[in-house]
């Protein structure tokens, strides 16, 4: 694989400065930005084992393992190890696979000792399905213990620029892992594919980080100029904030890496997937409404949603209805009205 991207200019991500034990998530979340956890997870049986040689983490991997299929990607050489399109966006540029996960770990053995072989990634396994016997010793204290694991193996591959719609810690558990991020107002200079035809279900970047001079995409120079990066060895995590950008590369034969996706908000019937929902219906709602209705709409979400202020504290409590604090019953209302709206 060859497609290191230009990160020259990119600023180090953050480091977490105290002991990795008391690590705590919802001090990360009130900073808002990235923050990189060196040995969140060294004590982890399988850290360790993956510290002796690959043989031996991939040897308990498979001793753990349910015999539930994962979801596997397989990206042809000529790639270089980027998910993503064809040339001409007609299709993706990988196969999908539904096999047990020792049978991907057998192939990844048999492609380690190829010089041109082709990408291969283990996409975001639940661990409680497909090595249950995992989540008795390998914990991650500092979130809640209903936030589900999920495992990510592959060789040297990459997944291109793309965002996340909730909080992240990923926590590399063999091999190693370069992290290229963006904040979220760099979006109009990543040059981002469909929203609805994404290689692994979130939008990417188009623009390849390893080819900044590329004339198709003229501003990437100054994503380039914003970006933060770091890069992870066995044991180390980084916590990713919501819609910030990023870039990640796996740089040895064999990596792999744990990640936990949550929500803060603890309410019964809320889901971070409302947020995707509103963003295609924002985009049939208000698109092709003149520039003038346009912004005024935007006046509107800016109060009702998007400012700090209460846009019910003059009414009221038991008359704010929809406006009022966020309550399962509140949740079934908002979606009774969109659906009803719709």
């Amino acid at each position: 694989m060859n497609a290191t991207p230009d990160t020259s200019q990119a600023a180090p991500i953050e480091e977490y400065a105290g002991d990795p034990r008391a690590f705590d998530a919802a001090g990360a979340i009130a900073q808002a930005r990235p923050l990189v956890i060196r040995g969140l997870v060294r004590d982890w049986p399988i850290v360790k084992l993956a510290r002796q040689s690959d043989t031996a983490f991939a040897q308990r991997l498979a001793e753990l393992d349910s015999g539930a299929d994962v979801d596997i990607l397989m990206v042809a050489p000529e790639a270089e190890g980027v998910i993503g399109y064809t040339p001409d966006l007609g299709d993706f540029n990988f196969k999908h696979f539904k096999v047990p996960l020792t049978l991907g770990l057998q192939r990844l053995a048999s492609y380690s000792r190829r010089e041109h072989a082709p990408g291969l990634v283990i996409q975001s396994a639940p661990i409680r399905k497909c090595l249950p016997g995992w989540l008795a010793d390998h914990g991650l204290p500092c979130l809640d213990p209903r936030v589900e694991p999920r495992l990510w193996v592959g060789n040297r591959t990459v997944t291109p620029t793309h965002f996340d719609s909730q909080h992240n810690i990923a926590c590399v558990a063999c091999g190693a892992r370069r992290f290229t991020l963006f904040p979220p107002e760099q979006l109009p200079n990543l040059y981002v594919g469909p929203l609805d035809y994404a290689p692994t279900g979130a939008a990417i970047s188009m623009a390849r980080l390893d080819r900044p001079d590329d004339p198709r995409f003229p501003r990437l120079r100054l994503a380039l100029a914003a970006a933060q990066a770091a890069e992870l060895q066995p044991g180390d995590a980084i916590y990713i904030p919501p819609l910030w950008w990023h870039h990640v590369e796996s740089l040895a034969p064999l990596n792999a890496l744990v990640n936990y996706w949550w929500s803060p908000v603890d309410v019964p019937g809320y889901t971070t997937d409302h947020a995707r929902a509103a963003l295609y219906h924002c985009l049939l709602a208000f698109r092709v409404l003149p520039p003038a209705e346009r912004a005024a709409w935007r006046n509107l979400l800016d109060y009702y949603v998007f400012g700090d202020a209460d846009p019910a504290g003059h009414i009221p409590e038991p008359r704010r209805g929809v406006l009022g604090p966020l309550t399962a019953e509140v949740v079934e209302r908002l979606k009774q009205g969109a659906r009803r709206h719709l």
